[in-house]
């Protein structure tokens, strides 16, 4: 199918076009070097997927091209014209939009506030053919102090709150902009920006604002384009013009240097952020990553003793609504789906609030941007174990993503660091302000040209008189008889007879003298790249001393906020039983044969451990999920299923079980004949979900599974390998690896078709025990000790040889 081009101006492209069957002129958006011309791209010369249209498909396009390019046009056009703001001024286009109608409309900071309909109505008309509530809700954001640093636009009414509250309609709202919009705009009509016609050519509107400081920091942004999203925090005026003059007299500063001067963002509502500034650090050089952020509390004391957290700082993208809201749903939790009761983990939580919180109130009001209080249920209660809880199980204490990215002065988008954001943004103002000095000067001397024409007009007035009164084409006659030029002609015959006083020729020599010395200054600041950024520095330490402002958010580095249960260190048994229920009964040495356990259920092993270890189960996919020995079931009843404790992997199971120490080394195996050693440590994870660790053979006959995890102590030399058929092979314990991530390790033991490992043990000078069902199904058990074991040894991945008696299900247990 081929879709043909004919010419027809720049008419955009409908769906109605395609399905209609009618010509489709393409209009590809073009960056100053087009994507589409890069390598790879459907413009690519040496692209080898290129089409070569024969003499009679040269209008033709492949259905295939079309919709490369038709797409491509459309992620430009959201790249460029909607997500992303400008490294320049900071601002999206419908930003600048909104800001550029509102200095044309007079609304400056000392201009009566106007209905914020009329502005958007006027940007909709002149600028933005877009809906009119996309233009509001971002007219609404830049006068929210809660989302902007520096508000642009000083809005009248109810602009929305932080807790998610929307702001009144635009018929009831009215808007002026602030006096620190000022620093976009002021220079706005001296030609320092570039315009280009609107949309529809009756209007022209700026490319860019001439930002006198880099607001794409002051501000931020945050934005989803198509294959890459922007999420750029605020920052202090301050810092951020301080650390711009240092970069402009010493381009070669590092970021850690400029770090110096900017520790990280300022937020609005403030806060805390709590990383360490090597991560800071690591993430302004890369110009991606995450921050650590926490809210900022005080105690108030009460009579009698009493106490309370009073929350006045929260972190960005947390609000009082939220956090309310989860404390809500810790202390009156749901059935999640699949579950009949609330799981231990929701009622542990639930209870541990519950115990030590008494009652929380939003108290925020106009005076207090911010109140959230906290009451503990004693004042016996320890202060920081209460307000860590809170910040463990609330968003009292989150990450805040970065991501830098941003249209460069190049006019392509891409991520950058601190130093190269500062760096092109100072080339702009450079730029910026050498068009400006270039337009003034031109102002200067078109001036001085036409005041030196009516100094010639004092010097010679009964003269110019006498031939305005008698010549039939007198301005003809001024340029020939006094060497005049067109425009100083014109204007002597503009000019009022009373400015041929003698008192405006004095004005007139004094204006001249004041316009000579600014030619001078401009012409200097023209000729000199370094004059002219001692004036950029000294506007912008003119911009400090008007605008700047103490920081809000704190940077301090801590250590994330964990909710640690205080457990009780006591020895345990861990009893596990062949499906899958657990439970934990006091004291060791207990007799396994006095465990009881449901009709058609028998013992898979005990553990013996203690309460501040973990026990771990091994699902069929490889997947380790870890919960706490602590919070297991007691023995009284036959416990409780481990599933219950985690969120098992659809289509998984669960195949083996381990309790101990974090850095118990451990032998784990596969029914496939793999394995290799880890510590209990590097399975170990707080996801619910488990922890991908083990790696299983897909393709493996009968299905893989990990067989468990088998202690290795001290004095452990050799591994111990049985299969299903009674092979046995003892090989030195120093031929396997550990693998601190996991994966398949190495091979055990070479294996028949359709045979299956059985059991992988370490053993040492103790031997091991043989156990499994003998003849007529009789339990049977035999000692192997380390004399019997090195009869059976081999190189690893040999198949062994076969121990007799060969007992059905049999299993190995070290000694």
């Amino acid at each position: 199918m081929a879709i043909k081009k004919t010419p027809r101006g720049n008419k955009p492209v409908e769906q109605a076009d395609l399905f209609a069957g009618e010509s489709i002129e393409m209009n590809i958006v073009e960056i100053d070097k087009p994507i589409s011309a890069q390598a790879g791209g459907p413009n690519d010369p040496h692209d080898p997927k290129k089409i070569e249209l024969n003499e009679d498909d040269k209008d033709s396009l492949t259905l295939a091209v079309y919709a490369e390019r038709a797409y491509l046009d459309y992620a430009i056009s959201v790249v460029k014209g909607r997500a992303l703001p400008d490294v320049s001024d900071g601002q999206k286009p419908v930003q600048r939009r909104i800001l550029f109608s509102m200095s044309e409309m007079g609304l400056r900071a000392d201009a009566k506030p106007v209905k914020s309909a009329r502005v958007v109505g006027d940007v909709l008309g002149k600028f933005h053919p877009h809906g009119d509530q996309s233009a509001y809700d971002a007219l609404v954001r830049l006068a929210q102090s809660f989302s902007l640093r520096y508000p642009l636009i000083d809005g009248q009414g109810n602009f929305g709150s932080r807790d998610g509250d929307g702001a009144a309609a635009m018929r009831y709202t009215e808007a002026r902009l602030t006096k620190i919009a000022g620093l976009l705009l002021s220079e706005i009509d001296e030609g320092t920006v570039d315009f280009a016609p609107n949309y529809d050519g009756s209007f022209q509107e700026p490319k860019l604002l001439p930002a006198r400081l880099p607001f794409v920091l002051l501000n931020g942004a945050s934005g989803i384009a198509v294959g890459m999203a922007t999420e750029i925090p605020s920052h202090n005026l301050r810092e951020v013009a301080s650390a711009a003059i240092a970069l402009m007299k010493s381009p070669k500063m590092s970021t850690s240097e400029l770090l110096e001067i900017i520790p990280g963002p300022d937020y609005p509502g403030g806060g805390q952020i709590i990383s360490s500034p090597a991560e800071i650090t690591q993430i302004y050089e890369a110009g991606r990553g995450s921050l650590k952020v926490r809210a900022r509390w005080s105690v108030e004391e009460l009579a009698r003793g009493q106490w309370q957290i009073v929350v006045n700082e929260l972190p960005p993208s947390t609000s009082s609504q939220r956090v309310l809201q989860e404390i809500e749903e810790i202390t009156n939790p749901k059935v999640k789906v699949g579950k009949k009761t609330l799981t231990p983990e929701q009622s542990n939580l639930k209870s541990t609030i519950l115990n030590v919180l008494d009652g929380v109130r939003d108290e925020s009001s106009k005076d207090a941007a911010v109140r959230l209080v906290f009451e503990p249920k004693s004042k016996n209660i320890d202060v920081n174990e209460f307000a860590n809880l809170l910040l463990a199980h609330t968003s009292l204490e989150s990450n805040a993503p970065m991501n830098l990215v941003m249209i460069g002065t190049d006019g392509r988008p891409r991520q950058k660091g601190l130093k190269e954001i500062i760096s092109e943004w100072i080339s702009f103002r450079v730029g910026t302000v050498t068009r400006r000095t270039q337009h003034r000067l031109g102002k200067v001397n078109d001036r001085m040209h036409i005041l030196e024409g009516r100094l010639i007009v004092l010097l010679n007035i009964d003269k110019v008189i006498k031939i305005i009164r008698n010549s039939d084409e007198p301005k003809a006659d001024l340029i020939k008889e006094f060497k005049l030029s067109d425009r100083q002609a014109e204007d002597i015959l503009d000019i009022r007879l009373r400015q041929l006083a003698r008192l405006e020729g004095i004005k007139i020599e004094q204006e001249l003298k004041e316009l000579k010395s600014e030619r001078d200054d401009l012409e200097g600041l023209l000729q000199s790249d370094t004059v002219l950024r001692k004036r950029i520095i000294k506007e912008i330490e003119s911009d400090i001393k008007d605008f700047g402002d103490d920081r809000r958010t704190l940077i301090q580095e801590d250590k994330r906020a964990v909710a640690e249960t205080k457990v009780l260190d006591e020895p345990v048994t861990v009893i596990v039983s062949q499906k899958g229920w657990v439970r934990v009964r006091q004291g060791h040495e207990h007799d396994a044969t006095q465990f009881a356990f449901k009709a058609g259920d028998a013992l898979y092993a005990t553990f013996e451990c203690r309460t501040v270890d973990v026990m771990q189960g091994f699902g069929s996919d490889g997947r380790v999920y870890t919960v706490p020995v602590s919070e297991l079931p007691g023995a009284r009843g036959d416990g409780s299923p481990l599933t219950s404790f985690v969120n098992l992997a659809a289509g998984s199971q669960m195949v083996a079980y381990y309790a101990g120490q974090p850095d118990d080394l451990v032998l784990i195996s596969t029914r496939s004949g793999n394995g290799f050693l880890a510590n209990v440590a590097d399975m170990s994870t707080r996801n619910k979900a488990g922890k991908s660790f083990v790696g299983i053979d897909s393709k493996f006959p009968g299905g893989d599974a990990p067989l468990g995890a088998a202690k290795v102590t001290t004095g452990m030399k050799h591994v111990a390998c049985l299969s299903e058929s009674s092979k046995l092979l003892v090989f030195p314990l120093d031929e396997l690896k550990r693998l601190p991530t996991g994966g398949k390790g190495v091979i055990l033991m070479g294996l028949d078709d359709k045979e299956k490992l059985a059991s992988a043990i370490a053993v040492g000078p103790d031997g091991a025990t043989y156990s499994g069902a003998g003849r007529a199904g009789k339990p049977t058990e035999l000692s192997l000790d380390a004399k019997t074991l090195k009869s059976f040894a081999g190189n690893r991945a040999r198949k062994g040889h076969f121990v007799e008696p060969r007992l059905k299900d049999g299993k190995l247990k070290a000694n």
